[in-house]
């Protein structure tokens, strides 16, 4: 049993092609969160997840907020009416 399940996670190792891997912000609140976790009475697993998550969150927002700044107001036009939108 213990070599068959070996086998096939090393097949699957091969099988599959390497993905890449965004952990902006995740690494960074895991650790964070697995120790508030931790000492909040010994929830380290579900500190590092919600550590993660939310680490996650504020890098999509700070890209977000990077990105529209780039972009000035001639980036979107979402937030116009369509009256005002530029027809390219």
């Amino acid at each position: 049993m213990k070599k068959t399940a070996i086998l096939l996670s090393a097949l699957l190792f091969i099988a599959l092609p390497p993905a890449v891997a965004e952990a902006k912000g995740c690494i960074k609140g895991t650790l964070v969160g697995g120790v508030l976790g931790h000492y909040a009475g010994h929830h380290s697993v579900l500190g590092a997840i919600g550590g993660c998550l939310y680490g996650r969150h504020e890098a999509n927002k700070s890209h977000a907020r990077v990105t529209q700044q780039r972009q000035g107001w001639g980036g979107t036009y979402a937030h116009a009416p369509k009256s005002w939108r530029i027809q390219l």
